[in-house]
């Protein structure tokens, strides 16, 4: 079964996360960025690998740049969580980082994992220099202000805004937020290998679009428990979401929509990309 998959997935990005931390000194700051990699899906991981082995990477070449981009989201997620930013003291059924600790060392311990994304991705076990500066540079353009934070700028901006925003601002900012991440996952694998990554870029952004759906929908009908986390915040700061907009029947809709086009643009592959296809449907059928 697919959850079984992932979660095996994850256990060796965390595998090789605790490695490359395992030499840091002994401070708050190293417990928590450990505290913060720990548990969660490992999606992002998943689809670093599973693009790699679709074009034949070596998996200890890939390894790396599936720790790299989780590290990136934990960074993301312990940033977001801030009392400044969501102001959210529960992630993955855990306190905050900075519930546990403090907001400083939260801070910085969101630096240093973005830090270490781009350190495990120089490594040589990647491949040729040439690969390595490519990941490195769609990593930074698809973290930074043409990318993640560009699109959570853009929704705390919308918290203030006069007017809720429009069903196309709205998949503009996500695109940012909770896509451009997704998509350089797919993308890694193709680029290890020196290939053409756009199906699976193609199949990326229809799958970080229903990702999203899904968490809109979560927010409103998900169980607090399961989800592990803070839910039904959006309407309670009247922000517009897809389910705002579509309905939660139109919601989901919409979210099966973009997984048949995600499973689409997997059809070059064949059969060797079944299990793409199977997180593109777990993707819409989770509850956390």
């Amino acid at each position: 079964m697919f959850p079984q998959v992932l979660a095996a997935a994850a256990a060796q990005v965390q595998a090789r996360l605790a490695e490359a931390l395992a030499p840091l000194p002994d401070q708050p700051v190293i417990h928590a960025m450990r505290y913060a990699v720990s548990g969660g899906k490992g999606l992002r991981g998943f689809l670093v690998l599973e693009g790699a082995a679709l074009h034949d990477v070596a998996p200890e070449r890939a390894l790396a740049a599936a720790a790299a981009v989780e590290a990136v989201h934990a960074y993301s997620l312990v940033h977001d969580d801030l009392p400044a930013m969501d102001d959210d003291n529960l992630r993955r059924g855990q306190p905050t980082v900075h519930v546990k600790w403090d907001e400083a060392t939260a801070i910085l311990a969101g630096d240093a994992l973005q830090t270490l994304a781009f350190e495990l991705l120089t490594g040589p076990d990647i491949g040729a220099p040439g690969v390595r500066l490519a990941l490195v540079a769609s990593l930074a353009q698809a973290a930074g202000a043409r990318g993640m934070v560009l699109g959570q700028a853009l929704d705390i901006a919308a918290e203030t805004a006069a007017e809720p925003l429009s069903l196309d601002a709205i998949t503009a900012l996500q695109a940012g937020k909770t896509g451009a991440l997704i998509r350089w996952s797919a993308e890694a694998g193709p680029i290890l290998a020196g290939e053409d990554p756009s199906a699976l870029g193609e199949y990326a952004a229809a799958l970080g679009l229903a990702f999203q759906i899904a968490d809109d929908i979560l927010d409103v009908e998900g169980d607090a428990e399961r989800a592990g986390k803070r839910l039904q915040k959006d309407a309670a700061a009247g922000k517009a979401t897809f389910v705002s907009h579509l309905g939660l029947a139109g919601a989901k809709a919409r979210a099966a929509e973009l997984v048949a086009s995600a499973e689409a643009a997997l059809d070059p592959y064949g059969p060797k990309a079944d299990r793409l296809r199977e997180a593109a449907r777990f993707v819409i059928a989770r509850d956390m």
